[in-house]
């Protein structure tokens, strides 16, 4: 075993030796750039990128020439939302999301509040998912956009995209979602989800970090972005730059194999995610499963363990590589937004830890994290009056406590 061991796949995945191995020419043999149409260097580079582009598609069902490669979701979702602002302002200036999406949506929202837009956050239920309804009754005849992502990265909870989707082809609005943690774990199909922008990341699916992609719908309707960034109009004048040739190979291999693996991979990684959970609740009391029971991705496991300050949890496990709350905001110490906006009280919020398992995850690390778990939880537990005073039955609430918290 290797220490610390990671537990940590949803912040991002190691590169999977083949990604690797398929990448590596294009680095030093086949350094064309996919824009020189005048020779074969150029030629070879083009051919490798159409390649990737069509692995992409795949993984969502979509056709080759809806994907745009981007540096990664982050400008992917900024494209999405700033680039339908931009477009269709005339049309309208109201965009609806949600209060748990990723930074990436939520500072895209507020830079477009300050440039007119009226944005509509919708509240979640206590699993952290937005109801059908809430969508349906929130659009108004300016609505442009609906921009709901597809599983949430702290607590893995899934959307009900499809419905969703098709709510907003009755109204005629566009739908994007953020789907970075959901590609690769769950069926995806732009068509049958009635998705017209979808953002997705290399390094969340065992892929180079740096390369993204943006899905766009090309009929049905057509839908028209403005550029974040001119140039010599690559990709279909949507996102110029010189193309991230090896990047972008890796991305395409990625999705490749995380289409090929996805079945096998996600039954594995439920049956893992599923143990840890009932070894912990075996062995400790006081622990609580954040986000929906079922309707989760496969690999994510967020708990949190009462009467232990989630930082001290995280020192006494060393040994693991976790993360309470999502990495993007793990510098600061306020409690998670997700985990605050689906009910979870300060006191709870602080003690939670996301583990995440992944495709190099094996029993053997399992069985040692969670064993390592449960010793430190019991270990910190010991030192709690809290915990005692709640083992002999005081109901903490009654007491009345002096000072200042």
């Amino acid at each position: 075993m290797k220490f610390p061991i990671y537990l940590d796949y949803h912040a991002t995945t190691p590169m999977d030796p083949e990604v690797f191995r398929t990448m590596a020419p294009y680095f030093t043999e086949i350094f064309g750039n996919a824009a020189s149409r005048n020779h074969e260097y150029g030629w070879k580079a083009e051919a490798a990128l159409e390649n990737a582009r069509t692995q992409v598609a795949q993984i969502l069902s979509a056709v080759d020439k809806e994907i745009i490669f981007t540096s990664g979701a982050t400008e992917s979702n900024n494209l999405a939302l700033r680039g339908v602002a931009e477009m269709y302002r005339d049309k309208g200036r109201h965009i609806i999301t949600s209060n748990i999406e990723h930074k990436a949506i939520l500072d895209t929202c507020h830079y477009l509040e300050t440039q007119g837009f009226q944005i509509t956050y919708l509240p979640v239920d206590n699993f952290g998912m937005v109801s059908v309804q809430a969508v349906r009754e929130a659009i108004r005849p300016d609505t442009i956009l609906v921009s709901i992502m597809f599983a949430n990265n702290e607590i893995g909870t899934i959307n009900p995209i499809a419905e969703i989707g098709k709510v907003c082809k009755e109204k005629g609005v566009l739908f994007h979602t953020d789907a970075v943690q959901a590609v690769g774990k769950v069926e995806i199909d732009v068509e049958k989800m009635g998705i017209d922008l979808l953002s997705l990341s290399g390094h969340k699916i065992y892929g180079p970090k740096g390369v993204g992609a943006l899905y766009v719908r090309r009929r049905s309707p057509r839908v028209r972005l403005a550029p974040l960034i001119h140039g010599g109009g690559h990709e279909r004048g949507m996102r110029s730059g010189t193309l991230n040739v090896p990047g972008i190979v890796g991305l395409g291999k990625a999705c490749e194999m995380a289409s090929r693996l996805l079945l096998e991979e996600s039954t594995r990684l439920r049956a893992q995610r599923d143990r840890m959970w009932k070894a912990i609740q075996a062995e400790l009391d006081e622990v609580y499963l954040n986000g929906h029971p079922t309707e989760r991705l496969p690999n994510n496991l967020n708990v949190s363990f009462a009467f232990v300050e989630g930082e001290s949890l995280m020192m006494g496990m060393k040994e693991l590589a976790v993360s309470s709350g999502s990495a993007c905001t793990s510098a600061s110490l306020e409690p998670s937004y997700v985990l605050k906006n689906i009910g979870v009280g300060e006191d709870l919020a602080h003690t939670s830890i996301r583990f995440s398992m992944g495709r190099f995850t094996t029993d053997e690390e399992l069985d040692f994290a969670i064993k390592k778990v449960v010793s430190t939880v019991k270990k910190l537990r010991d030192l709690s009056p809290l915990y005692e005073m709640v083992k002999e039955g005081i109901d903490l609430k009654s007491i009345a406590w002096t000072g200042h918290h």
